[in-house]
Formats: structure tokens, sequence, C-alpha cells
């Protein structure tokens, strides 16, 4: 007889709920889930925010579920677009980069911490048009990277939550961060500008070592 664990009984019992009493027809936003590539969704260039939208229940709460999907999924960037809403407005969340990288490695990629950050109706001008190649993932492309050209400095310009004005010169990372939400804005996947040869699954070691007896999880 097969030896379950309790992890494998809750998750068995989350599959029973969600079949059982959860929507069979949702509606975005999605608060549990991040859309994946394929979902027409991430093609549409996204719409902007009117003006007098900005404070309405709607949007605050898109605005919150975005915060918390960010947060519990452990991401560091995502888009409306990403919950099944084609409005230009993303959260970006770079925890401090020496909890999860080498010096070396914060050094050369230029990082720094990006506290929570809202983004609506965001536009952005390259600065440094010169490029650096870095390996990149993407929520919406779960279980995959690639290595991405990216402009090395950015100026993005835009509003926050309330609707104030701010304008942020981004380099190194906090730039390649900005440039792939905003590709969200406009239908573009990173798969788009990878380098069409350094596409790998990231759990390859993974599925080997369990001999393909590997989960992937879409929710949070």
């Amino acid at each position: 007889m097969p030896c379950f664990s309790l992890e494998m009984a809750w998750r068995f019992i989350k599959q029973v709920y969600h079949r059982m009493f959860l929507a069979r027809n949702p509606k975005p936003p999605y608060p549990g889930h991040v859309t994946q590539i394929g979902d027409p969704v991430l093609r549409n260039i996204a719409s902007p925010v009117p003006l007098d939208k900005i404070h309405t229940k709607e949007l605050q709460n898109l605005i919150y579920i975005l915060k918390s999907l960010i947060k519990r999924s452990n991401l560091i960037g995502l888009s409306a677009p990403q919950v099944g809403i084609p409005l230009q407005v993303f959260v970006i969340d770079f925890p401090h980069p020496s909890k999860y990288f080498s010096k070396e490695e914060i050094i050369r990629k230029e990082m720094e911490h990006i506290k929570n950050q809202v983004w609506i109706n965001p536009e952005l001008k390259v600065l440094d048009h010169a490029k650096v190649i870095f390996n990149e993932s993407c929520a919406s492309f779960k279980g995959y990277s690639a290595d991405v050209p990216r402009f090395k400095r950015v100026l993005l310009t835009g509003l926050n939550e309330n609707g104030e004005k701010k304008i942020w010169d981004a380099k190194g990372w906090s730039a390649r961060i900005l440039q792939h939400e905003m590709d969200h804005l406009n239908g573009v996947m990173f798969s788009d500008r990878m380098i069409a040869t350094s596409l790998c699954c990231t759990g390859w070691h993974t599925i080997n070592k369990f001999q393909g007896f590997v989960e992937l999880r879409y929710d949070h």
C-alpha cells in the first residue's frame, strides 16, 4: 500500500474543494493564480487606466490582488494582464538581494532592493542602448527560463496607486525588471526576446532525480 504524507493528503483535500465548491467559470482578476502563455490576455496591448477610475473599488481591488499574489507566490513583478485584466498596471517588489545572492552576483547584475511599488499607465524611455544578457524567468511561463538581452538603463514615468506622478531613472537589474513588466503591458513575453538556444526547463535536474515524478503547480 502506498504511504501518503500529511502534505499529500492536504493537497488532495484542496483539489477536491476546488473542484466541488469553486466557480467553474471564474472571472478575472484571478486572486490565486497567474495566467499562462497561450492565454490571449497576455498578447493583448493593455489599455491605459482612465484617471477617474484610479480611486474606484475595482482598480484598488486589482492592485490589492497584485500585491497579495506577488507576496504569496514569491514574485518580483506582476502585471494586470497576468491576473487576466488588460490594463496598464504592474507591481514590483525585489527583496534585499544579499539574502539570496552572492556579493559578486549583486555587483555584476547591479541589484538593489525595491520596496513594493505600484505603477499605473507607465511609459518607458531607453537612456542607455547598450544591452546586457542575463537569465530570466516568468510566472506566466512557469517552469522555464532563458537568457534575455535588456537595455542597461531606462527612465520610467507613471502614476502610483493614488494617481500621483512619479519618475524613476533605473539601471541594472531594476531596469531589467521594469522592461520585463512593460513588455507584459505590450503583449510581449520574455520568450519573444530570448536567445532561443538558452531556453531550458528550470526543474530538469529535479525531474531526472525523481524519474519524472514531479508536480508543477500553478496556484500560489
